[in-house]
């Protein structure tokens, strides 16, 4: 699924507009987005929580000349499903 079908999904359920559901669907990303960049975290209760990991510095190998090259250290992204989620799945 793609955002557009996610807006389309969400108009039908929720009986709105996909001009409305796509802002309502914005919305919501741009807090997730905002809440993260600033170190906290989103939990959905029943879907899961969206928080910020950190990756350590590391030495990698550049795949064409093998050359060692330094990876920086970066903050991503991580995602942990919640229980009624895992649940649905299995």
């Amino acid at each position: 699924m793609n955002k557009t079908e996610l807006i389309d999904h969400i108009a039908q359920q929720a009986d709105i507009s996909k001009a409305a559901a796509g802002r309502a669907l914005d919305a919501v990303i741009g807090g997730v987005k905002g809440t993260l960049k600033t170190g906290g975290s989103v939990t959905l209760v029943g879907f899961g929580t969206f928080a910020v990991g950190k990756r350590t510095a590391r030495t990698g190998r550049n795949p064409r000349t093998g050359a060692a090259i330094k990876i920086k250290a970066a903050k991503v992204p991580k995602f942990k499903p919640g229980k009624a989620l895992k649940d649905a799945l299995n």
